[in-house]
């Protein structure tokens, strides 16, 4: 799939066919059915904890997005399929309406499976027939707007192998969600990504962030591009590995305070933390839930689904630091985004061996924590009207990530991409790199 910020960017009617904008929608709708088709009905109903969303939930809210933003405001004779829709599936817009509670997403057992499915189709139906005739007084704004709902249907195709991946992981049975992944996960690809190098930085004022004028789509929370000092700084090569971090674990990592912050030490004993999420020891040695069942740690992937305190005490612990995610996005200019993505079909961080001449796995694999709160850049602007609610009001008390993950679409991902996780947060596929200063 060519990467939607290219395709749709600065079109108009006039220079771009609405069939091709109908495409670009038909094949992000059948995508998210894909990722779905290996689920039985029972799985689409579990909500495993308040951050977590029943697959069932997700089909729907993707859906509702459309019909909220687009069809009631811009197609003349729509009806909704059922108005209690436009309160299950709000996910948080209060200046749309009134939200049904997150935390309890999955005490809905009807609408059924079926019933949401029908949803869509009949969603499906309509956004058809405003791509094929869209009313030109608003055009520019449906596009605008049909872009924004494909990544927000990407975004939500991710969380939706995040959320099955916790929701199984539950079950003492260790279920695996496919068992035709590529490169079984019991057998993992053979790489030795090689001894951690520094690659140098130097000081100086850098533009970081999303260009609008020449970048193509992007959230607003990555705009607007702007100056920035950074110090001269060195970042590592790789990923820290799980191999890596079990000689943190075996160093008494979760055991000593010394380390952690203060909230993360808290964490670690209030939850019990002793290991990454899905971790477990047996006698023969460490095993974690994937997405194709219980296997063995891959000691050379990279380490997954630690959270903010994790990364950041490992990082004291090394002698490092994360890295800012100014300093990221100065390292990721001209790496060329590839890497191992939802499309590789692996669902799982793989191995891979790093030259130390240039970064290795930014894009795909683990979303990698940074040392940088989630705050608006300087002339930071919200969407108009609801949409204002995407991503601005969630700008404390979390933490950024950059880089995408091995669940993550290919066409989503972009350097400047500000994703963002509270500290506490694991179940999400994050990992990260080290830093330090030069």
């Amino acid at each position: 799939m060519v990467p939607l910020a290219h395709q749709l960017a600065n079109d108009t009617l006039e220079n771009r066919h609405t069939k091709e904008w109908l495409r670009d929608y038909q094949r992000v709708r059948a995508a998210s059915e894909a990722l779905c088709a290996p689920l039985h009905r029972e799985d689409y109903m579990v909500q495993s904890m308040p951050d977590v969303s029943p697959p069932k939930w997700h089909i729907a809210h993707v859906s509702w997005f459309f019909e909220a933003f687009l069809l009631t405001p811009f197609l003349k004779d729509y009806r909704s399929l059922d108005p209690a829709y436009d309160f299950l599936f709000n996910s948080y817009y209060e200046t749309h309406g009134t939200p049904f509670p997150r935390p309890h997403r999955g005490v809905i057992s009807r609408p059924t499976v079926d019933d949401v499915y029908r949803y869509r189709a009949h969603v499906d139906e309509a956004m058809a027939r405003l791509l094929e005739a869209p009313p030109a007084e608003h055009a520019d704004e449906i596009l605008r707007r049909v872009e924004l709902g494909l990544h927000h249907e990407q975004q939500h195709q991710e969380l939706l192998v995040m959320d099955i991946k916790h929701i199984l992981a539950q079950n003492p049975l260790c279920p695996a969600y496919r068992d035709d992944l590529r490169d079984d996960p019991a057998t993992p690809p053979v790489a030795t990504p090689g001894e951690l190098a520094w690659l140098s930085y130097p000081a100086g004022v850098r533009r970081i962030g999303h260009d609008s004028e020449t970048d193509g789509f992007a959230y607003d929370n990555e705009m607007p591009r702007h100056r920035q000092f950074v110090e001269a700084f060195e970042i590592a090569d790789r990923p820290v590995t799980n191999g890596e971090f079990l000689a943190f674990i075996r160093d008494g990592g979760y055991r000593r305070p010394d380390h952690w912050l203060s909230d993360g030490w808290q964490q670690v004993q209030d939850q019990g933390w002793t290991a990454p999420l899905y971790w477990v020891q047996r006698d023969e040695g460490w095993y974690h839930m994937t997405l194709g069942g219980l296997v063995a740690v891959d000691e050379h992937a990279p380490v997954c689904h630690v959270s903010f305190y994790e990364a950041d005490a490992y990082a004291r612990w090394a002698g490092a630091r994360l890295p800012s995610e100014a300093e990221w996005e100065i390292a990721a200019e001209g790496v060329e985004i590839r890497g191992n993505f939802v499309e590789s079909d692996h669902l799982q961080p793989v191995a891979s061996a790093a030259d130390g001449t240039v970064p290795s796995q930014l894009y795909g694999d683990v979303w990698e924590w940074t040392g940088s709160a989630y705050r608006p850049y300087p002339g930071f602007r919200t969407l108009p009207g609801s949409l204002g609610e995407y991503n601005g009001k969630f700008m404390s008390g979390q933490m950024v990530l950059r880089g995408g993950c091995c669940a993550t679409p290919r066409s989503h991902i972009r350097a400047s991409y500000r994703n963002f996780f509270p500290p506490q947060a694991r179940w999400a596929f994050s990992g990260f790199r080290l830093a330090r200063d030069a």
